[in-house]
């Protein structure tokens, strides 16, 4: 009756080893290490990594361990004054041809790294790092659309003979015709460039408004916050942090978390940069419809641009900065479409001046009539004027600026331009004393709670209580083993999970003890008693846990970081504490109580 099979006692025996070698890798901690990333997704040899170990050797420092991990050398390191010399060492000799960063790795033994196993990986607060919460423009994302409807309609517009002028306002475009003859006509043009464009007819009988659907400005901020996500992304790994973290938060806010980062003076600075570039024939006559004078940057003379843009900054798939004649340039790739519209440019005005436009906005803060606003500026300023002496296509060069910015503005065009402005909105910046702390305080109320639980259950149901201790045991092993399988961040929400978890694992068992006490006392038999106490507490105990898993994936489909963090441990938790609440302590039963002659038992 109470017996399982052998095949089921093999089993559960196996499910505990393997939670065992999951978790095992956690009881080792970690230590500062320099990850080398090569260049293009490359991956590092064994002999890159030797000459790695060579340099940081020759600074006067020996690694605890030097791996390949993933495609990236690993160096570890005993302390963090290593780490800090050994990251100079490297980045003064290989200056921007790896990245670099510097990060914290498991200190595993080699044949635990060679089984491919990891520890659980640490969230920011646990860890230290920075976190920044930044907001999209998503009025800016709809305005820059509406700028390219607006130079579109215009060039059909006289391309029809349609004499007109277009004004930007509130979302919408407002087509002023010189006669009401050609309202009909202006209409036709606007449908055939996009048939799901609104057109209203002007209070005036010779206008038009034109504005997008919801649906297509659902579309536009969607995407730009997609292109900003990937840009960002692009421009932390150009920094070289460590396991970034860049994700969506709600309708217009992106978070980025970035490990091991203490210092944010440089990373606001990359992050929240709109910097980017504009490519403009100069107009000559100074009469052409759309041309407008930019103002010149640094003793740049100011210049009447022409309206068509040659080529912009989301068409540069590479940029670095170098030194031409002495000077600080960058140096500029572009794609194929870019390339096609540089050659057909270059052919075409041999000659003539063509100018580079600096973009950048920012935010400000101005106070009128005693109350603050906050004001977007755009800064369109011309920081290079040249005459096309020969035809180019997709690499050429760009000067007029410091070394400094040259280095940055690289930076910013390699990782790609922002769809839309962003603004930062919060930071945090966590020491990792601070993140130790937190650790040390999560573990010690873990500890505190499961040892509470065990007094408690061993000295009100005695052995039953101490076998319910050790199903209370693997079940924090297979919590750990699975955040450690799947790598799901461990967050200090997360350790209350675990706490909350461990109580309510012993919930199952006082359950399941109680029924046994119940019918012991009915006159049951012991052996039918056990059977019985599981039977009857079953159906109670799935219940309970399963109207709380639901409620743990309720909060993690709609609750955001920690609320996420507290929902993956809670779920976790339910889903072992079923198995070793039901499943382990009744193989322990069987084992012990099983097949015997009992005249009682001792719970």
């Amino acid at each position: 009756m109470n017996k399982y099979p052998v095949w089921l006692n093999l089993l559960v025996l196996t499910i505990l080893v393997a939670g065992i070698v999951f978790a095992l890798p956690n009881v080792y901690g970690s230590a500062p290490a320099v990850q080398v990333a090569a260049p293009n997704d490359g991956v590092v040899s064994e002999s890159q990594l030797q000459e790695f170990v060579r340099i940081v050797g020759n600074a006067g420092v020996e690694p605890e361990a030097a791996y390949v991990k993933d495609g990236r050398a690993v160096l570890r390191f005993h302390n963090l004054n290593e780490q800090t010399v050994a990251n100079g060492a490297l980045r003064q000799t290989y200056e921007r041809r790896f990245g670099i960063a510097q990060t914290l790795a498991p200190r595993l033994p080699a044949w635990v790294r060679g089984l491919g196993l990891e520890p659980m990986s640490l969230g920011l607060d646990l860890r230290g790092g920075v976190y920044v919460l930044l907001e999209v423009d998503m009025d800016s994302a709809v305005s820059k659309r509406l700028e390219a409807y607006d130079e579109d309609l215009d060039e059909r517009l006289r391309g029809a003979g349609i004499r007109h002028r277009i004004d930007l306002e509130n979302r919408s475009l407002t087509i002023r015709l010189a006669s009401v003859d050609d309202v009909e006509a202006a209409r036709d043009v606007i449908r055939q460039a996009d048939a799901d464009l609104i057109i209203t007819d002007g209070a005036d009988g010779r206008s038009l408004r034109v504005r997008m659907t919801e649906a297509q400005i659902r579309e536009r901020e969607n995407l730009a916050i997609e292109q900003n996500i990937t840009t960002l992304r692009n421009r932390v790994n150009e920094l070289g942090v460590s396991e970034p973290i860049v994700q969506r938060q709600g309708a217009d806010r992106i978070v980025v978390q970035l490990p091991g980062v203490q210092d944010p003076t440089e990373l606001d600075k990359i992050l929240t940069a709109t910097a980017t570039l504009e490519f403009r024939l100069v107009d000559l006559t100074g009469d052409e419809p759309g041309s407008r004078r930019y103002p010149g940057r640094d003793g740049e003379a100011s210049q009447v641009l022409k309206r068509r843009i040659v080529a912009s900054g989301d068409q540069i798939v590479n940029a670095g900065a170098g030194f031409s004649q002495g000077q600080p340039v960058v140096n500029i790739q572009l794609d194929a479409a870019g390339g096609e519209s540089m050659l057909e440019t270059t052919q075409n005005n041999l000659q003539k001046p063509m100018s580079t436009v600096f973009i950048e906005t920012h935010r400000e803060t101005v106070t009128r009539n005693g109350v603050e606003e906050v004001r977007q500026v755009k800064t369109e300023e011309i920081i290079n004027t040249a005459t096309i002496r020969s035809v180019f296509k997709n690499n050429f060069q760009i000067s007029g600026i410091s070394q400094a910015e040259a280095h940055d503005l690289a930076l910013l065009l390699r990782a790609g331009a922002l769809a839309a402005p962003v603004y930062k909105v919060d930071e945090r910046t966590i020491g990792p004393t601070l993140g130790q702390e937190n650790i040390d305080r999560g573990f010690k109320a873990i500890t505190i709670g499961f040892l509470a639980v065990i007094v408690f259950t061993a000295l009100y149901y005695r052995w039953f209580g101490v076998i319910a201790s050790i199903a209370l045991f693997s079940n924090l092993v297979f919590i750990v083993a699975l955040l450690s399988l799947l790598q799901a961040s461990l967050t200090l929400p997360g350790i209350a999970g675990i706490v909350l978890t461990v109580g309510m694992a012993v919930d199952a068992n006082v359950l399941i003890f109680e029924r046994i006490r119940e019918e012991l006392v009915a006159g049951v038999t012991p052996q039918l008693a056990i059977n019985s106490g599981y039977e009857k507490a079953l159906s109670s105990i799935a219940d309970a846990n399963i109207t709380t898993l639901i409620a743990a994936i309720v909060l993690f489909a709609f609750g955001t970081g920690p609320v996420k963090g507290f929902a993956i441990t809670l779920s976790l938790g339910i889903i072992t504490s079923m198995f070793t609440a039901i499943v382990g302590t009744r193989t322990i039963v069987n084992l012990v109580f099983g097949g015997r002659r009992l005249e009682k038992l001792p719970v």
